[in-house]
Parts: C-alpha cells; sequence; structure tokens
C-alpha cells in the first residue's frame, strides 16, 4: 500500500469513526471524570500493623518496575487519587520515599509509624459493604510448537493487520482514554471478529497469524485469560507469551454461565472444575467458550510476563485493577486471606495476610472500585492459588503527603 492510499485510509477511519461516535455516543459507557470517587482518604489509626508476609527483595523489585513506567511519562502526566490529582513525578516521589523507609533498621511497627507520618492513606470504595472482591491470576507452563502438527493443531494469533483501536477521546474531551476496536469491511467501520468467528468460523486462518501452536483449546482459553504464559517447545526450548491486543468484545464468565444454566453449582466453579467440564464436554466445548466473544493476541517477549504497564508483573506483588479508577503503577495495600496448600497440592486451610504491592496490571473482567486481580506467578501452586482465590478484603493506595 502506498503512503497516498495509507493517508487515505487513515483519513477514511477517522471520518467513519467520528460518524458512528455521533450517531452511537450514548452506547459508550465510561463514567465520567467526578462521576465517581473510588479512594477515600482515612484515618492512618485503622491500619495498625502494616505487616508483609512477603520477603523484601520482590517488593522493591516490584517498585523498580513501577518506576521504569514513570520514568516513561512526562513528570507532569496526572492521575487520579482519591480528592487529589497525582502526577506522576509525586508518584515516582513517593516511591523513592518508601524505599528509604523499607530499608531503614527497626521493627515493623517502626516502618508502620514511618509510613504514617509520610504518606496520605486512601481506601477503595470497594462493593456493597465497602469490601473489595480479590481473585487471582496466574502464569501457565504449557506445551506447544511453532509448526502445527497432528499434536499441536490449535493456534494462537498474534495482533492481526486489520485490527484498529479508536481512541474516543480524539473525538470528544469527555471519553479521554476510552476507546473501541474495530476492522474495516466494505469501506465500514465494524466491530472486530468474536471468539465465535474465529474458533469456529475460522475467520483468521489462512493469514500467516498463528504465533504458535497448542494441543488443547481449553488451554488456549485460559491462557488468554491470565494474559501471559511460557510454552515448552518440543526440542525443550522455552517461549514466553504475553499479552498484546484484543478483540475488544466484553468479557464473559463462563463459570457463570455453566451455573446458569445448571451444569455446575457454585461450589464447584474452580479453574480445575472449568476445565474438566469442558474436556468432559469436548462436542458443545467450543459453543461455551465462544460465550465469551473477548479474544487476546499474543506477542512474543524476552522478559514476562508483562502487564498493562508494559514492565514485567511480580509475583505476589502485581495487581490488576480498573485503570479508569484506580492510578497506575501507584502503591498499594491488601489485606485479605489466602489458601494454605499443602506438599500434594490441596488446600488444608484459610488464612488471613497483608502486604505491599504494585498497581501494574489490568484486565477485561476487572472493572469498578471493588474488583482486584493478584498475580500468583508461575507453577501448581500459583495455579491453585488463582484457580481458588475469590475473597472479600481491603484495598488501601499511598501517596507521599503534600509538604
Amino acid at each position: 500500500m502506498n503512503m497516498n492510499r495509507l493517508m487515505a485510509l487513515n483519513m477514511r477511519i477517522k471520518l467513519l469513526c467520528l460518524f458512528i461516535f455521533f450517531l452511537a455516543g450514548c452506547a459508550v459507557i465510561a463514567p465520567e471524570r467526578g462521576e465517581i470517587t473510588p479512594l477515600v482518604p482515612i484515618d492512618p489509626g485503622e491500619l495498625r500493623i502494616m505487616a508483609d508476609d512477603l520477603n523484601q527483595p520482590s517488593l522493591e523489585l516490584a517498585v523498580y518496575r513501577s518506576m521504569q513506567y514513570y520514568n516513561r511519562l512526562p513528570e507532569t502526566r496526572e492521575f487520579p487519587f482519591g480528592d487529589r490529582v497525582c502526577t506522576a513525578g509525586e508518584l515516582k516521589e513517593s516511591l523513592r520515599e518508601f524505599l528509604k523507609i523499607i530499608r531503614m533498621p527497626g521493627s515493623n511497627n517502626d516502618r508502620t509509624r514511618r509510613i504514617k507520618q509520610t504518606f496520605d492513606i486512601y481506601k477503595s470504595i470497594g462493593r456493597r459493604g465497602g469490601k473489595v472482591l480479590f481473585t487471582g491470576y496466574y502464569e501457565p507452563i504449557l506445551a506447544g510448537s511453532f509448526e502445527r502438527t497432528p499434536e499441536y493443531r490449535y493456534p494462537i494469533y498474534r495482533t492481526p493487520d486489520d485490527h484498529v483501536v479508536i481512541y474516543l477521546g480524539e473525538f470528544r474531551e469527555k471519553y479521554r482514554g476510552e476507546r473501541v476496536i474495530a476492522r474495516i469491511e466494505d469501506g465500514r467501520v465494524v466491530p472486530y471478529y468474536t471468539r465465535g468467528d474465529i474458533d469456529i468460523n475460522g475467520s483468521l486462518e489462512g493469514r500467516g497469524l498463528e504465533l504458535l501452536w497448542l494441543s488443547d483449546p481449553v488451554d488456549i482459553f485460559f491462557l488468554q485469560i491470565q494474559g501471559s504464559g511460557v510454552i515448552i517447545l518440543p526440542g525443550g526450548g522455552l517461549v514466553q507469551v504475553s499479552y498484546d491486543q484484543c478483540n475488544g468484545h466484553p468479557y464473559q464468565s463462563v463459570g457463570r454461565l455453566l451455573v446458569e444454566r445448571g451444569e455446575m453449582s457454585i461450589g464447584e466453579v474452580s479453574l480445575k472444575g472449568i476445565k474438566r467440564y469442558l474436556r468432559a464436554h469436548s462436542e458443545e466445548m467450543f459453543d461455551i467458550l465462544s460465550c465469551n466473544e473477548s479474544y487476546v493476541f499474543f506477542r512474543i517477549v524476552e522478559e514476562g510476563p508483562v502487564g498493562s504497564l508494559n514492565v514485567p508483573v511480580t509475583p505476589g506483588r502485581s495487581i490488576a485493577t480498573d485503570a479508569r479508577m484506580f492510578p497506575r503503577g501507584a502503591l498499594a495495600f491488601i489485606r485479605v486471606k489466602k489458601p494454605v496448600i499443602d506438599e500434594d497440592g490441596n488446600i488444608v486451610s484459610w488464612e488471613p495476610f497483608s502486604r505491599f504491592v504494585l498497581n501494574q496490571d489490568a484486565g477485561g473482567a476487572i472493572k469498578g472500585p471493588g474488583r482486584v486481580d493478584l498475580f500468583c506467578g508461575r507453577g501448581e501452586n500459583a495455579e491453585i492459588m488463582a484457580g481458588h482465590l475469590k475473597e472479600k478484603g481491603d484495598l488501601y493506595f499511598l501517596v507521599k503527603k503534600k509538604q
């Protein structure tokens, strides 16, 4: 395609988007700034001790990764923070000050006192009752191949070249930060292909978009939900894949669908339970999966998994939240319960814990002030924790006090 044709196509896309936007602007659902205040300041006395159940090196690594994100931004970039608006420079300075405190000698009581003296603390308003629902995600390890074989015959795709991201803020300021994903068909802007279009109707076949081939479509489905994974190649090599783009359709829970159909009870809904059901009902598997129209495209990365800030996420230290609600990259503190897992991979009990985390990711199902997804890491225990974590807890954000 020559430059003149490319410019003409770009102009056509913008004009068509503008026309659609003004005809159907009411279909875009996005909270306007000021409509909801997801973070409210609290009396620091609410947090008696800010205990942390993980090691300090993992915390420092996660902090550095958020600082890498802020280093890429203008110092004046603004982030809503409860009743304040903080700049990237202020959030980066908050992280620097936090590192100084946690490296100081002294007890946990001493550290908590210094943090309360230095930082304003905000709490998420959560859902009804003021609590936040915590779930988990993890990095699966799967077998696959760069070539299609009788064993590896189901593809994961790279982002197609007809995938168009339209930023609605370019058309109207009130929708800044909102976007739609589309493609051009016969001169029209239309929604991108759904999961059913891709997996059942083969809409992307024959276009050379296959990144890797796997043996199980159920594994691919959950790889998309997790957003990243490690692929073991036939020769023993490893490839790390990470989220690149999505098709723009809303996420729908397959577990909820199976409960509504009466196929599973709420108590049976877990990662392993859903996988077991789908594999036992292979004749209807694709129809069930296609009810979740959301679809993820991948890329190969050198270091990962990579979160929505384009920095690697840290096991146990990175959380995914609604990017419209909470300051990206910011320091947070959580209180919730976690499973205690024995040597055989069984959950023997649940215990409360608290820790500092960094807001470094997002997810299609993580919407509103009452949802948090905790990155649990890689491996069997991470899968067990992520597959069963569904607990109510508390979410706090910290920012350095104004001088």
